[in-house]
């Protein structure tokens, strides 16, 4: 009989018995502790980079909903009102409220994500978070996505909402798809519905519109258009085409532009490369100043280092041009004495012709041979004196 008894079973039910009593204890026990324990810190998280809600919105939510927080019971504070009080703001998506032993209150917001921008036909702007709500644009905070326009029937409502239009689901497809794609995200700049409602992307490289249709077979048809742009655009240039159609799934149609047309876009020049051109003229004039002043500092210097080799043969020369002058001072000296030794009475002519040898005299007296030509003069009157005795008697 005792062989029939399952007493695993019995087990089992025992140790559940003893932990739902150990809950119901400890329930017991943190409502006894929140009678006692006041609020005595608010901590707010709010992960992520957008910040289309900040800590002073969220203060001033609590604040509106619950009064002052600290200080309070912590059975007195309501934390599933708080959290739906906060998930009902349009830039939250997820709001978790819970409280620590401690007395301190913690908030974690998520906020909603944008993938794409609209800007519909009657002048609405608004986003599409990842989730496929709409959002309202925040004064705050303007977040960094697809930009899409033309003709865009969906509208925005007072509250956050679905999308209605097929055109609207398209469109949040195609932008969330461009997001996930690396690729696709740093090329795509901007999406346009036309008035046959087909969506058309523009690219950021190149001067043409991609039809796309709408988003049926969107991997597809963005795989071609990646191997398109690997084989037939380096071939043909990217300034080739107007349009490329990809809106059919096997094929992909291509507008060509015209000859004239391309001549004139590849004679314009773009902002970029107009700053590009300047800044190259900019470098080559500071270039050229640049060597300009290095080849006059070069020549100064080079200047410089020569100008003491050259004084050496300047200061020979005019001491070799006195001693060419002496020279014919001497001759001429001489010629005087003999005119005056073949006539001999004319005196008077010597005396004048006396202070024009004076400059010659003047000229040698750097020179060494000075003494010399005194003695010289000398002996010259001395004779002139003999001549005249001999001529009186």
């Amino acid at each position: 009989m005792l062989k029939r008894i399952n007493w695993s079973a019995i087990f089992t039910g025992f140790a559940w018995l003893i932990s739902l009593a150990g809950v119901v204890v400890l329930l017991s026990f943190i409502n006894v502790k929140k009678q006692t324990v006041k609020c005595s810190d608010v901590k707010i998280l709010i992960p992520g980079a957008d910040n289309f809600i900040e800590r002073e919105e969220i203060d001033a939510i609590l604040r509106e909903d619950q009064g002052m927080l600290l200080g309070r019971n912590l059975e007195q504070i309501n934390i599933h009102q708080i959290e739906k009080k906060l998930q009902s703001n349009p830039y939250i998506a997820f709001a978790k409220v819970y409280v620590d032993m401690d007395g301190v209150l913690n908030i974690e917001v998520k906020q909603r994500q944008p993938v794409v921008r609209i800007l519909n036909n009657s002048g609405q702007d608004f986003y599409i978070d990842n989730d496929g709500l709409k959002m309202p644009i925040s004064s705050n905070f303007t977040a960094n996505v697809l930009v899409a326009t033309g003709n865009i029937t969906e509208v925005f409502g007072s509250r956050v909402d679905t999308l209605h239009t097929r055109l609207a689901h398209d469109l949040y497809k195609t932008a969330l798809y461009i997001k996930k794609d690396t690729l696709w995200d740093s090329q795509i700049e901007q999406i346009v519905v036309d008035q046959k409602n087909d969506i058309e992307l523009i690219p950021r490289v190149g001067n043409q519109r991609i039809i796309l249709g709408n988003a049926d077979s969107l991997e597809k048809k963005m795989t071609n258009l990646l191997l398109f742009y690997k084989k037939a655009m380096p071939l043909v240039g990217w300034e080739t085409y107007r349009t490329i159609n990809i809106k059919y799934t096997n094929q992909i149609v291509c507008e060509k532009r015209d000859s004239t047309e391309i001549a004139r876009k590849r004679k314009t020049i773009s902002p970029t490369d107009s700053l590009r051109i300047q800044q190259k003229v900019s470098d080559s004039l500071i270039r050229d100043v640049i060597g300009q002043v290095t080849g006059e500092q070069t020549a100064a210097v080079t200047a410089k280092r020569v100008e003491p080799k050259k004084e050496e043969p300047k200061k020979v020369e005019p001491q070799k041009a006195e001693s060419k002058k002496t020279e014919p001072a001497q001759t001429e000296v001489k010629k005087t004495v003999t005119t005056v030794a073949a006539r001999p009475q004319e005196t008077k002519p010597v005396d004048k012709k006396e202070p024009a040898t004076k400059p010659a005299t003047d000229l040698k007296k750097p020179v060494k041979s000075a003494a010399e030509l005194k003695l010289e003069r000398e002996k010259e009157i001395r004779a002139l004196e003999k001549q005249y005795k001999t001529q009186q008697n």
